[in-house]
């Protein structure tokens, strides 16, 4: 309704005249307030009052904010605003990005509003400020916020550092910017991907006492949000996914019918046509002929002929007017100076440059014009000079410095062109940057120049006998033309500097003397020039146009306005048409519109004296409202409508088509109004149905004389067009370009076109040049030109154009917003297909709110105008976007530095959902059942050899005597203390490499009794309960083990100090430091836990020296020995029960493996709290009697080499660690390599270096440590893996025998499908994986199916389970989840060997039979993990692994130092640290967005930026990725930025 009134209240103060815009406001306001819903506290006249104060800032600066002449259309406007009123019903709110406050600084509070997502224009701001009040997305509660509480809100800011103004997102109206699911609508999140939408089930209610899965570093317990099922309890970050899935729950184009099947091999088909696409009709066009070129008797043989002529017969007559910045004239150039000054600098090129009698220039090389813009006569002497000398010039721009846009491709050119000189002014000469020393700078990419400075003074006059050879023309090249080259839909193609789309390079285009000729009498005739007229041009003179209409054929007065004098005042041009009563202006659109904006201070200009104004820029479909806005302002100052000219250019054709000036009276030719849905899909259609998607195109007059035209197809063989298509223009003349200097097989392909008809057979024998320019033939043999190939963007096999695309950039209010009117939009090709990408430099003082606004609503109006989908929206800081010579932007660097992710963008909206519909449809999961055909016949499934493996038989060892004696390893230490009492088993090193503590077998037991009489006396302790040991890494925590183990109680080991385990273990008693007793007591603990419900604490440090009355003998091996506590990849704090006779096995199987007896040495650099670190570091020696070297990890922070010094001094064989420390090595000491050596360190005695994991391994990360270490001595067989899960500590361990781990390429495609195709190495989408060590003797694997529990054949993907005497007992649980045991720890094969009981470890992998021989001379098995069942992450139907999407992500850019990922509601959410600069945070979601769409065919939802250290990683350095969900969705993450892609 509003809308109405105020369209109509428009519409009535048209009907009544002029009316000033500040009347207009107020007649506005107070008509308009009836209707307006009064805001508390607002005034309803407020947001116009900014509007008039816009305006008025307007008026006086001139184009601070304003848009682009070029695409100034009013009718466009209008379209794009009801555009825009059409989205602003259906009312979807998009989610603002976050940004923490360091990285933009805050506008002030008052000048902020609250976020709205409508999409009215300016003027109906109050009314819009209300409709945002009204229907939110379902799922968010319904109450309504008032702006105060929205600024209250903000003053207070928000507990984490995120920005205010993003506390709520778009269209959100809770209060507090909080946002919990309400309790009908709760359970788990929907699911996007479903078409229908998501049921909700009841409410999940959390138990109080609810254990918290998995820590983050450094993290409080208090900090955590508690989730059952992943949903939040409460959170910011949540809202905005749901805001996201709201917005993504509208239908796609095309719809789901045409979407890709997913083929295996092909991920991609070819779109079916639609049927209804518009088809050329027409009949085949007809080659179009210029008139014939007249021949005039006294036209000069040559160019250089005229100007002898003139500079002889007409030497007073001027020739060129330079101004100065004021715009007042500096000089005159008459025709006598610049033939008099030509010659001296012919003369002196050829005969004075080098020694006596060496002539440095013959004729035929080529030499490089530098000259600023503002200075055209040093350019004409010195063009008109080289001409004479036959020498070819190459003019260039003036390199400012060695980072100038395109300045490495200009320095190509130049070698490629074999130029060794360059002319240049001494003023120009001084400015050029220079070395500390004085010498110019050697800019990037070019050749050495030798500099020669052609002032006059430094000239040599001719000797009286010398004359320049004026020869008549011929096809040699009298100067080449610098312009950007590209590649376009299989055919070569050319374009302009200013708007480059495609991967620009500078080209040549070498111009023949009869050319440049030939072209000069065709503009003579077309424009009907006469000699002495006077032409102002404010064009470049260096090139196009500038060059070609300043030539000095018709002794033509050219004043010459430099772009520096436009920009300071617009309306230099028209003084000067007036002052100089000029017959001719060479101007572009944007001068026009400057004119325009500045004509107010000005009113006696006349442009009575103009029979032309040829628009340069007039084949721009935009140009039309420049030239009918100008013309409607001057026309009363004499302007005639018939002396307006648009024409069409290009560097390889010249001028294609000129408007003709027109008789006074005559009709002004028509326009056509086109469909822009015709366009792109190649068609002429007049628009009858939607106006806004309407082009008005202009006419540029006829084909130039003596030329032939033709309309080709743009991309494959030149096939004609109909007489209804749009297609390339291609032109025969003898005016035009000849050739690509020094490229003759891509000058093939652009001067040498022959035009073939539909059936592909040549239409003649003349070749064409392409022009570069896309357009069609109306009536009567006008040439209408609808865009450029340069900013063709092909997106699903329709055309859109660029500069469409930014005039409806432009059209949607950009003055708040958009520096200058500064777009840029180009394509980038991702997942095989262009993708748009616009790029905008922002305002200084556009607040957060207006650039999202601005962006998400030109989403929408290129969405309603011109049926595309924007890949990428970015905002730079103005002036940061590489510019052309003449102020321009230079696409291909802006393309470029987007690509490389050095755009450094301020804001950024990715809409891959909206634009990427070429995705191959979601797999469809088949319903598995295990029929009668799964009938096991031997040992065969389906054909194939059943995936199992086996290490070799523990049976029976050298020390079985010591086995059945004792099979505890407490009867063992007592054994060990008893028999070799000093044998040292363990030495603790500190930071220098120190031992700083060691046990001998005897001190060891004596300190375990101790502890055990400790643990009966104060802490009255009971057989089976359970001991919390929590020491740092060293041999207090061995001893306090055994001390256990001889009380009778179940140790557990805690990483000190870990309050939140403590409560889990059910512990009876702590045995802990002295240093960590009083941590435990402090008041910062008390805050955390209560410390009264904790059990006793006993410092274990001075213990009296007391004996246990007896050492506790288990009454059974099955008797649980220990608890193994660790926080799984999937945050799961979970607990195994390792008994006695699992912790002999398992040491046996070590000691076989690793060939470990007492005589040996180990080092261990690991954590000792879990898993296999704890049983190497505790246990092993004790059974074994080897001695092992204690290294805890965190002395590696202080002294890096630790590690690897140790190794060299002890001549250590074997040693263990985990990838943490492997990391930490490999970064910190890859540079140092020389500096160790020199230090002795020798690593060429290490056989086996182990990584301890629980997951796949890490190939990159093995072979950067082998890569690096190789000059130390280390083997690069020596590395490897081993391999262990919750249910079996232990399953693979390479030790010292056996072959080397193989590795294996495996397709990535196949993987996804649950299946494993081998490939060859460095196959597209192929993935390594290296096998994880030998399997440990005594256990068993089998690849099973995990939904129908059978077994799977050789080198298929399954759940690896395993069978093995040191399996753990079960989970320790709280809650008694016996169900889990069952299925866990024992459980059955659905069919094949139905007795056997096996544990399921969680992890997919496959077994692969290789060509190697094990140590009985069998084939080897090698066991391949791939990675965690419970971490892999169901998108589209396919099983991804979070590390292969983390891999590419890691790639995508250098400031990337670790990434993770997890789905929230079928969403993919990639978290990424930033190593770098915060300025580069924004630069990695396009690039994160385009590595896993290409390499993985998925969508990335939400991509969070944060500071390094953030992602939680757990002691075996695993990333823990459903902790850092649960802190995303809690927002204690404090991201630097958080994106969410559209």
């Amino acid at each position: 309704r509003l809308l109405y009134v105020s369209k109509f209240i428009t519409w009535l103060f048209s009907l009544t005249g002029d009316i000033t815009q500040k009347g207009y406001e107020k007649k506005r306001t107070k008509l308009l307030a009836p209707y307006i819903i009064q805001t508390p506290g607002k005034d309803p006249s407020a947001p116009q009052k900014r509007k008039s104060d816009a305006q008025r800032s307007r008026r006086t600066h001139r184009s601070g904010g304003t848009r682009d002449d070029r695409y100034r259309s009013d009718i466009h406007t209008e379209a794009v605003q009801a555009a825009l009123a059409k989205h602003k019903e259906e009312k979807m709110a998009l989610p603002m990005p976050t940004k923490r406050r360091s990285t933009y600084v805050q506008s002030p509070i008052e000048t902020r509003t609250p976020p709205d997502s409508s999409s009215g224009s300016e003027d109906e701001t109050s009314a819009r400020r209300q409709s945002s009040l009204v229907a939110a997305p379902p799922v968010v509660s319904p109450n309504l916020q008032s702006p105060d509480s929205w600024i209250n809100r903000s003053v207070q800011g928000s507990s984490t550092s995120s920005s205010a103004s993003s506390t709520l997102s778009h269209g959100e109206g809770k209060p507090h910017g909080s946002l919990t699911w309400s309790s009908e609508n709760s359970g788990p999140p929907p699911d996007v991907t479903a078409v229908a939408p998501p049921t909700r089930g009841p409410r999940v209610d959390l138990p109080s006492n609810a254990v918290v899965r998995g820590m983050s570093r450094g993290q409080s317990r208090s900090s955590m949000i508690e989730t059952a099922d992943g949903v939040p309890v409460s959170s910011r970050v949540s809202t905005k996914i749901q805001q996201l899935l709201n917005t993504l729950k509208r239908p796609k184009r095309p719809p789901l019918s045409e979407f890709f099947t997913d083929d295996s091999e092909e991920i991609v088909e070819v779109p079916q046509p639609d049927p209804n696409t518009p088809k050329p009709e027409g009949r085949q066009i007809i080659p179009v002929k210029g008139e014939p070129l007249g021949v005039v008797s006294n036209w000069p043989p040559a160019l250089q002929a005229a100007l002898a002529r003139w500079g002889a017969t007409q030497g007073k007559s001027p020739a060129l007017t330079a101004l100065d910045i004021t715009g007042k004239p500096l000089y005159t150039l008459t025709y006598g100076k610049l033939w008099s000054r030509s010659v001296k600098l012919a003369y002196t090129l050829l005969n004075k440059l080098g020694a006596k009698n060496e002539q440095v220039l013959k004729p035929g090389d080529r030499v490089a014009l530098v000259y600023p813009n503002s200075d055209p006569g040093m350019f004409w002497v010195a063009f008109y000079g080289c001409l004479l000398a036959e020498v070819i010039p190459v003019p260039i721009e003036v390199p400012l410095s060695r980072k100038d846009a395109g300045s490495s491709q200009v320095g190509f050119l130049l070698g490629s062109c074999g130029v060794g000189l360059a002319l240049t002014s001494e003023i120009c000469l001084k400015g050029l940057p220079k070395t500390p020393t004085g010498e110019i700078l050697q800019f990037k990419g070019w050749p050495r120049l030798k500099w020669v400075v052609t002032d006059s003074k430094y000239l040599t006059k001719p000797s009286k006998d010398w004359q320049p050879h004026i020869p008549t023309a011929n096809t040699d090249p009298a100067y080449i033309e610098v312009t950007l080259f590209m590649y376009v839909l299989g055919t070569l193609k050319t374009t302009h500097p200013l708007y480059l789309n495609k991967e620009g390079t500078v080209m040549g285009v070498a111009v023949s003397k009869v050319a440049m000729l030939t072209h000069c009498q065709a503009l003579t005739q077309a424009c009907n020039y006469c000699e002495g007229e006077t032409i102002v041009n404010v064009l470049d003179f260096k090139k196009d146009m500038g060059l070609w209409h300043g030539a000095v054929m018709n002794r033509i007065h050219t004043i010459s306005v430099p772009y520096a004098v436009m920009k300071a005042c617009p309306l230099s041009w028209v003084q000067r048409v007036h002052i100089h009563k000029a017959r001719a202006a060479l101007v572009k659109c944007r001068d026009l519109h400057w004119a325009m904006m500045a004509h107010r201070d000005q009113r006696d200009t006349s442009l009575a004296s103009l029979r032309m104004l040829i628009v340069a820029d007039g084949a721009n479909p935009w140009s039309v409202s420049s030239c009918d806005a100008f013309l409607n302002v001057f026309q009363s100052h004499g302007l005639k409508p018939e002396v307006i000219c648009p024409c069409a250019t290009s560097p390889e054709a010249m001028t294609v088509a000129i408007r003709r000036p027109g008789v006074p009276g005559a009709p002004l030719p028509a326009r056509a109004i086109l469909s822009m849905g015709g366009l792109s899909h190649g068609v002429i259609r007049v628009n009858t149905e939607d106006k806004n998607s309407a082009l008005t195109v202009q006419d540029v007059g006829h084909v130039m004389p003596g030329a032939l035209m033709c309309i080709v197809k743009p991309d494959g063989p030149p096939q004609l067009c109909k007489t209804d298509e749009i297609g390339e223009i291609v032109i025969n003349s003898r005016a035009g370009g000849t050739m690509y200097y020094g490229l003759p097989g891509v000058t093939k392909n652009t001067f040498e076109v022959i035009p073939v008809n539909a059936s592909g057979a040549p239409i003649g024998e003349i070749p064409f040049v392409r022009s570069g320019l896309l357009g069609f033939v109306g009536p009567g043999s006008l040439i209408f030109v609808v865009g450029k190939n340069e900013g063709l963007l092909m997106v699903s096999g329709r055309r859109h154009n660029a500069d469409d695309l930014v005039a409806t950039a432009l059209a949607v209010e950009p003055v708040k917003t958009v520096y200058r009117g500064r777009i840029a939009v180009f394509s980038v090709t991702v997942f095989y297909d262009e993708r748009i990408v616009i790029v905008a430099e922002q305002r200084p003082d556009a607040s957060e709110e207006d650039s999202f606004q601005w962006m998400s609503r030109v989403l929408q109006a290129i969405d309603s105008i011109h049926q595309v989908g924007l890949y990428c929206l970015a905002l730079v800081p103005a002036n940061t976007l590489p510019k052309t010579p003449l102020g321009g932007i230079h696409i291909s660097d802006t393309k470029q530095f987007f690509l490389e992710g050095n755009l450094h963008p301020c804001n950024i909206l990715m809409c891959p959902h909206t634009c990427v519909t070429n995705l191959p449809k979601p797999r469809q999961k088949q319903p598995v059942g295990v029929g009668p055909a799964s009938i096991m016949v031997g040992n065969l499934v389906a054909g194939k050899r059943i995936a199992q493996a086996s290490g070799r038989d523990l049976g029976m060892i050298e020390d079985q005597d010591l086995v059945r004696k004792h099979q505890y390893l407490t009867e063992a230490l007592q054994w060990r203390a008893q028999t070799d009492p000093d044998h040292v088993l363990y030495v603790l090193l500190n930071a220098k490499g120190v031992a700083v503590c060691t046990a001998t077998c005897v001190q060891l037991h004596k300190r375990a009794e101790k502890i055990a009489a400790a643990l009966t006396e104060k802490g009255s302790i009971n057989t089976g309960e359970n001991v919390v040991l929590l020491y740092p890494p060293g041999i207090d925590l061995i001893a306090s083990f055994y001390g256990c183990l001889y009380a009778g109680c179940v140790p557990v080991t805690v990483r000190p100090p870990h309050p939140q385990n403590l409560a889990v273990s059910k512990a009876a008693c702590i045995l802990t430091t002295q240093n960590l007793t009083r941590i435990l007591r402090s008041k910062e603990a008390a805050a955390t836990v209560n410390i009264k419900t904790w059990p006793t604490i006993i410092d274990t440090d001075d213990l009296p020296r007391r004996r246990p009355p007896q050492i506790y003998k288990p009454p059974t091996a099955e008797m649980i020995a220990y608890l193994d506590f660790s926080v799984s990849t999937t945050g799961m704090l979970t607990g195994v029960k390792i008994s006695h006779a699992a912790v002999s096995a398992l040491c046996r199987s070590i000691k076989l493996q690793c060939e470990l007896y007492s005589s040996r040495q180990i080092a261990i650099c690991l954590d000792p709290y879990c898993g296999l670190g704890f049983v190497l570091w505790c246990l092993a020696s004790v059974y074994s009697g080897h001695q092992s070297i204690l290294i805890p990890p965190f002395e590696l922070e202080s002294c890096l080499s630790l590690w690897l010094s140790t190794l060299s001094q002890y001549r250590i064989r074997d040693t263990f660690c985990s990838y943490s420390v492997m990391e930490l090595c490999t970064k910190g000491l890859g540079s140092q390599t020389e500096l160790l050596k020199a230090r002795g360190v020798n690593l060429s005695c290490v056989r086996s270096c182990v990584v301890i994991a629980e997951e796949r391994p890490r190939l990159a990360l093995t072979h950067s440590f082998s890569k690096l270490f190789k000059d130390l001595g280390l083997s690069p067989r020596a590395v490897s893996t081993a391999f262990g899960s919750r249910v079996n500590l232990a399953i693979c361990l390479q030790g010292t025998t056996g072959p080397d781990p193989s590795t294996v390429y495996v397709d990535m495609k196949s993987l996804r499908h649950d299946r494993v195709r081998l490939v060859e190495r460095g196959a597209p989408q192929s993935l390594p994986l290296m096998e994880s060590g030998k399997i440990l003797p005594g256990v068993r694997v089998i690849i099973v199916n995990p939904e129908t529990r059978g077994p799977l054949g050789d080198s298929h993907l399954g759940e690896i389970w395993v069978n093995s005497p040191h399996s753990a007992s079960g989970y320790y649980t709280i809650y008694g989840e016996e169900s889990l045991q069952a299925d866990h720890f024992n459980t059955k094969l659905s069919f094949g060997d139905p007795q056997t009981l096996w544990a399921r470890t969680g992890y997919l992998g496959f077994v692969k039979r290789t060509e190697l021989l094990d140590a009985s001379g069998d084939r080897h098995d090698a066991l391949f993990v791939v990675g965690s069942l419970d971490e892999t992450l169901e998108l589209r139907g396919l099983r991804y692994h979070p590390i292969d999407i983390e891999t590419s992500v890691s790639r995508a850019h250098r400031s990337i130092a670790e990434s993770a990922v997890f789905t929230w509601t079928n969403l993919l959410v990639v978290v990424s640290e930033l190593c770098g600069s915060e300025q580069d945070a924004l630069d990695l979601v396009p690039l994160i967005t385009n590595v896993v769409l290409e390499e993985h065919h998925l969508i990335v939802g939400v991509v969070v930026i944060v500071d390094p250290g953030v992602i939680p990683i757990n002691s075996r350095g695993e990333k823990q990725r459903m902790h850092l969900r649960d802190s995303f969705l809690a927002d204690q993450l404090d991201p630097i930025y958080v994106a969410y892609n559209m």
